[in-house]
């Protein structure tokens, strides 16, 4: 059996060759014929193989490889050079000399190569699509069917420069690295045909190019989804800088699948909230997004929290008719307010001393190496003592319980260095005292509660209808823990034994391990009853403030209405379910949907979702959303409420992209100047494809009119 290159891909040179996607498939007839005129072997068009008897054949098209194919061929993802193809099996070898066939005397790689480059394929292209295009748009569309012959020199240099960015590469090795590739014999690179403006210099420009082949697609979707939703996430750097990480999500009418997306990363000047209503309104204008479509705001860190109290949300609010703002589900590790957003004096205290220990104790020597717990957690928290930027160690919940389960240790590790040392007799001092100990045992009742939060948002499939219970129940069980102590805290008074009393009158003395607390007095007692109720109140309001109610009313109703879960049981039950909640929506979004129509159909609609129990949420919403289902035409408006849903920021793919871009932003700062070529960086790492599934011979098109517009510019200065 022998098995030729497709003319589609050629993975030896990892050139994409986009001309080719304009040859249709022959229809089955031709094929027919062709196979009753040649008797010696059959050809298969659709994975382009000789079969040399009818037992092959038949094996051959019984086959998973065969039949895979064609399932792709029909769903339009192999289109092959058809044309070229029928001209050759018609003239075995070669002799034609019309446009299909000069150049394709074999199936052979480079022959190939050669032709699908060349312009008679191309001419061949042009005359086969100018009829096509007189007759539907007229010669529009031939000239965006015509490409730039794709060099494969070209295509190796920005394969590499791609590869780079997606594997975090330093700039500064990529010359290195093409000086490498022709020293394993690149062929495409020894050839030198590339001009003079491919090399490692202009390294940034490729990046910008890449990166418009992405953004350019971004704006397809972003164009073709109802309705948007945006995350803003605000980061600074060591020097700090402020940056805002901007994500969007979409919804596809032609799947209903979802898509999160990274736009890219803007600084911040330090002042009002209009800085950050700025930035997103140009984001807006730049990718062309109506204020009509944007639904959903999410913003999380604790200024842009204290930006959205200032009025930053009030102002897209008047600009986008159907804004909702709310906590991005997605990344719930800054569910957690930070000390500096909670105002209480004790936290700031407690962190310098946490943050003292662990830089004391940060490697390991020979008296303090009982204290493996604090080294691990430095590695697994992924802590950079070294960054000028404080750390925030009461929303780390392994340090924190390293530092309890090592307290003991650390005590005795400190009383003995405390005469050689005053830093460490400051921390033993501080150690001992009451307020440590129990604010530490606070802290590990309060951290698990936050900790199982943010794992319910990092869901992918997350159960909308639990998010209103969910908060609730957190904001209750911290308002209980300020009459009744959390487990840790109860059993540390437990465990404290009272000895005699000291030469004062009134003071108690009270050990905990075998280890005298200092600042035990009724007064000091007292003092910390205060501190822990301050401390909870603020945890919970702050959890609150990023869950409106309103907020959470919307979520809530969402799911009552699109999760078949949370249907009655019963089919005469359902009469009355959900009118409140639809209520709700219809005045919400009344801008977008026909209220009357909607409630006429409620009935209808409910008993539809009755009977598709074993949908969820999401797949449910996405059966609305798609334009070519039943449903949909059915339901206009719920098809409508259904992709506001979808673009909820939500799921487990966003928080790893949020995740990325943080990590991206950290690691980038040192390497750019500028944010805007970092930023062109991190799109491609974050949201680039596969280096096959990427359009190299547009982002040379976009390359090369950069670098022509800026010569140019150059020419006329």
């Amino acid at each position: 059996m022998k098995r030729p290159l497709s003319p589609s891909h050629s993975p030896e040179s990892g050139l994409r060759l986009v001309e080719v996607t304009s040859c249709p498939p022959g229809p089955p007839e031709q094929r027919t014929k062709r196979e009753k005129k040649h008797q010696s072997f059959t050809l298969c068009e659709v994975c382009n193989i000789q079969l040399n008897s009818a037992a092959q054949a038949q094996i051959h098209y019984n086959g998973k490889s065969h039949q895979k194919r064609l399932k792709q061929l029909n769903k339009g993802k192999m289109p092959a050079a058809q044309e070229c193809r029928q001209a050759l099996v018609k003239n075995k070898h070669g002799k034609a000399e019309n446009a299909f066939t000069v150049g394709t005397d074999n199936f052979q790689r480079h022959a190939l190569l050669r032709h699908v480059t060349s312009g008679a394929h191309r001419q061949a292209l042009a005359v086969n699509r100018e009829q096509m295009a007189f007759e539907a748009r007229g010669h529009a569309e031939l000239r965006s069917v015509l490409k730039v012959e794709v060099n494969p020199a070209k295509v190796a240099v920005l394969t590499t420069v791609y590869w780079m960015a997606k594997e975090e590469i330093l700039d500064e090795k990529c010359s290195s690295l093409l000086d490498l590739q022709k020293f394993n014999l690149c062929q495409a690179l020894l050839a030198s045909e590339h001009s003079e403006r491919y090399h490692a210099g202009s390294l940034r420009d490729m990046q910008a190019a890449m990166a418009k082949v992405l953004h350019n697609e971004d704006r397809h979707r972003i164009k073709a989804s109802p309705f948007v939703g945006l995350v803003v996430d605000e980061t600074v750097d060591a020097m700090e800088h402020r940056s805002l990480a901007v994500f969007s999500t979409t919804v596809s009418p032609c799947s209903g699948q979802t898509s999160a997306t990274f736009l890219g990363s803007f600084e911040l000047l330090a002042g009002e909230a209009a800085t950050v209503t700025g930035k997103v309104g140009e984001v807006l204008r730049a990718f062309g997004i109506p204020a009509m479509k944007l639904t959903w705001l999410s913003a999380h860190s604790a200024s842009l929290g204290a930006e959205r109290r200032s009025g930053a949300g009030t102002a897209l609010s008047s600009l986008c008719p159907l804004l909702t703002e709310m906590h991005c589900l997605s990344h719930g590790s800054s569910l957690l307010p930070t000390h500096s957003s909670l105002s209480i004096e004790y936290l700031q205290k407690y962190e310098t001393t946490v943050d003292a220990i662990y830089r004391l104790y940060s490697s390991p020597t020979g008296e303090s190496s009982g204290l493996q717990e604090l080294w691990s957690v430095l590695d697994l928290c992924e802590i950079d003592l070294g960054s000028p930027r404080a750390i925030c160690w009461t929303s780390i919940f392994p340090a924190v319980e390293a530092i309890d389960s090592s307290w003991p240790t650390l005590v005795l590790l400190l009383e003995n260095e405390a005469e050689r040392s005053p830093v460490a007799l400051g921390l033993c001092q501080e150690l001992k005292k009451f307020h440590f100990v129990a604010f530490t045992k606070i802290l590990l009742d309060v951290l698990p509660i936050f900790q199982k939060l943010s794992r319910f948002f990092q869901i992918e499939d997350f159960d909308l209808s639990i998010l209103k219970p969910i908060v609730s129940a957190t904001a209750t069980t911290l308002q209980a823990q300020k009459g009744s102590s959390g487990q840790n805290l109860q059993e540390f008074l437990s465990a404290m034994t009272e000895h005699p009393r000291g030469e004062r009158e009134g003071e108690s003395r009270l050990y905990y391990k075998g280890v005298e607390l200092a600042n035990c007095s009724p007064g000091h007692l007292q003092h910390f009853e205060h501190l822990k109720d301050s401390y909870l109140e603020s945890v919970r309001g702050s959890l609150l403030d990023r869950f409106p109610s309103g907020v959470l009313e919307a979520v809530s109703s969402f799911s009552a209405i699109f999760n078949p879960k949370c249907y009655p049981q019963t089919l005469e039950d359902i009469g009355t379910y959900g009118v409140s909640e639809l209520n709700f929506l219809l005045q919400a979004y009344s801008q977008v949907v026909v209220s009357e129509r909607a409630m006429s159909d409620f009935p209808l609609f409910k008993r539809i979702v009755f009977s598709l129990s074993q949908l969820s949420f999401r797949d449910l919403c996405v059966k609305l959303v798609y334009s070519s289902s039943e449903m949909h035409e059915l339901f206009p408006d719920f098809a409508v409420l259904a992709a506001i849903a979808l673009a909820l920021p939500l799921g487990s793919v966003l928080a790893k992209k949020i995740s990325r871009g943080r990590e991206l932003l950290k690691r980038g700062r040192s390497r750019c100047t500028k944010d805007e070529g970092l930023s062109n960086l991190m799109k491609i790492a974050i949201d680039g494809p596969a280096i096959d599934e990427f359009d190299f011979a547009l982002a040379i098109e976009y390359y090369e009119s950069m670098r022509e517009s800026g010569f140019i510019k150059t020419q006329v200065k």
